[in-house]
């Protein structure tokens, strides 16, 4: 009767459509893994070199790998700041070296028997760049050559570069996607677009395998608030822990899509750790105007304060977002902070130490 019953089972339509969805959800699970495993594979105990790691993004991303890799950081503290990584110096696994990526000599010797390396270093500023682009085009363009090189000649395997949203311009196609023709406003933007030019060079002809990340507007900790190119979070914030207004540039109805330094950190690291190769927008994929950032931050911060409205500057863009799909699906990239979330932590961090 068993045995009946089985094969009476067996030729129920039901049955039948249960048996196969269920090994249809099985080989989902099983491929998906498959997917997932050949993004990235997490490494433990790999040599790496962070070029500008004592600036705001370098900092933070040689703070995280320091965790489970040995780490050589390379600043000349020219924006960055040795207080980023006091807490760093005299770890048993970071080295810091501090020098400039303008020096091949430097990074050759640095670089011999690294990993990966991941190049953060940069002047980041559109305004300094209006105001010095001969210094931009040096610092940019000439230290990405320098780092691409030493890669070669040490036979590093990977260079992962920061690059920018700067590159879109000004193009009224939203949102934006690596495939756009790029349209530079300024020499920094420039600069970053010849970077990844570069890059693609010393792939196809040396085999280097590089992945550029294009930020959009990136926040956080250990932003500088205080240079004269600060960008827009950090100068908020103290002026508004201060008691003072933010100063907006233009109407403030130009729009931003910001991502959480901590997001931008594990978009290194994953690109590093994955195969993916070719440029990349790291961004949180959703913008919101300045206005409403002022807004957002005055109830957070408790300071009440009407902005302060000022010309727009030379260089800037006027609307940002980014299609972030292509990050996605090259090494599994997904923003995992909300801007409220960021934007609390960065104004806790800011209040902790006396808003600088």
């Amino acid at each position: 009767m068993h045995q009946v019953s089985s094969r009476a089972d067996a030729q129920d339509p039901e049955v039948r459509w249960d048996v196969a969805a269920s090994s249809m959800v099985l080989l989902l699970f099983v491929l998906l893994r498959q997917r997932s495993n050949r993004r990235s594979t997490y490494r433990i105990g790999m040599r790496y070199i962070v070029t500008g790691g004592a600036g705001f993004i370098g900092s933070n991303l040689a703070e995280r790998l320091a965790r489970d890799h040995d780490v050589v950081i390379i600043d000349n503290l020219t924006t960055g700041r040795r207080e980023n990584i006091e807490h760093l110096i005299g770890h048993p696994r970071v080295t810091f070296i501090e020098g400039s990526v303008t020096d091949l000599d430097l990074l050759t010797d640095a670089c011999a028997g690294a990993d990966g390396i991941f190049h953060q270093a940069a002047i980041a500023s559109v305004p300094r760049s209006v105001e010095k682009p001969l210094e931009t085009n040096a610092v940019n363009v000439g230290g990405t050559v320098n780092v691409l090189w030493a890669a070669k000649e040490c036979g590093v395997p990977t260079v992962v570069a920061a690059s920018t949203s700067a590159i879109y311009g000004d193009d009224p196609v939203f949102p934006k996607h690596e495939t756009m023709a790029p349209t530079p406003l300024s020499p920094y933007a420039v600069s970053k677009l010849a970077g990844e030019y570069y890059g693609k060079v010393f792939s196809d002809l040396y085999g280097i395998r590089t992945a550029f990340l294009r930020y959009f507007n990136v926040f956080g900790p250990r932003q500088d608030p205080n240079s004269e190119y600060a960008a827009v979070i950090p100068k908020f914030v103290t002026r508004l822990l201060a008691g003072k207004p933010p100063i907006i540039y233009g109407d403030g109805e130009q729009t931003r899509d910001f991502i959480f330094v901590a997001d931008v950190v594990r978009a290194n690291i994953q690109a590093m750790e994955g195969d993916a190769r070719g440029v990349f927008n790291i961004a949180g994929g959703r913008r919101i105007s300045l206005n409403e950032l002022a807004a957002c931050l005055c109830g957070i911060t408790g300071m009440h304060a009407r902005p302060l409205y000022g010309p727009p500057r030379a260089g800037d863009v006027r609307d940002s977002l980014a299609d972030i799909s292509r990050a996605r699906d090259a090494f599994g990239f997904s923003p995992r902070n909300t801007v409220d979330e960021g934007l609390r932590e960065t104004v806790a961090w800011f209040r902790d130490r006396g808003s600088l």
